[in-house]
């Protein structure tokens, strides 16, 4: 196993038997979803894993080990409003370009590198204790995590999630690109307040 490859990628590659590929400058989530910059990382190419549901962060691909930032595809993803929201995803976020992801899944949006993560069809959250704002009309949980912020739609089922590195601060500046697909997702009534 890579050092870079997180504890839940790390057992579910095992249990598939399948062969890791060494990676730098990897951001890699702990068990509870905060980014953490893996040991020993470098810099230059990067590559990322991401195990779906706990691991939400991806990198680039190093050579054939993978075709692009690997990322979890939601459980509710071929939910059809995240269907109907897949169809709104920005072409940019700022001035950051799409990169490929891995799997390919319309649910799933990567730009930049580090990478600003889209994930239609995560869990509605319930009333929490996390920050929350409105942005242009869609209210958003705001967690921080050690590595930046993981943005999750509030009162909208299935939910939207957007992870912004830190090196994209103030993060929640990113969030307007997203109101498009985000209010294609079935309002539920809760609001920030």
């Amino acid at each position: 196993m890579a050092a870079t490859d997180g504890p839940v990628q790390q057992v579910r590659d095992r249990d598939r038997g399948v062969a890791t590929c060494p990676m730098r400058s990897a951001r890699v989530t702990d068990h509870r979803g905060r980014i953490r910059r893996a040991r020993g990382a470098g810099r230059g190419p990067v590559a990322r894993r991401a195990a779906a549901g706990v691991v939400t962060a991806g990198a680039l691909a190093l050579g054939a080990c993978s075709s692009g930032v690997s990322v979890g595809v939601p459980e509710l993803a071929g939910n059809p409003a995240c269907v109907a929201a897949s169809r709104h995803w920005p072409t940019d976020v700022s001035t950051l370009r799409p990169v490929a992801t891995s799997p390919e899944s319309a649910a799933v949006r990567a730009w930049g590198d580090p990478a600003v993560v889209a994930r239609c069809g995560v869990a509605t959250p319930g009333p929490s204790t996390d920050g929350c704002l409105t942005v242009n009309g869609v209210d958003w949980l705001a967690t921080p995590l050690s590595d930046g912020t993981k943005f999750v739609t509030y009162g909208r089922t299935p939910a939207l999630e957007v992870l912004v590195p830190k090196d994209y601060a103030p993060e929640g500046s990113r969030l307007p690109v997203f109101t498009d697909a985000a209010t294609e997702l079935p309002a539920t009534g809760r609001h920030c307040s």
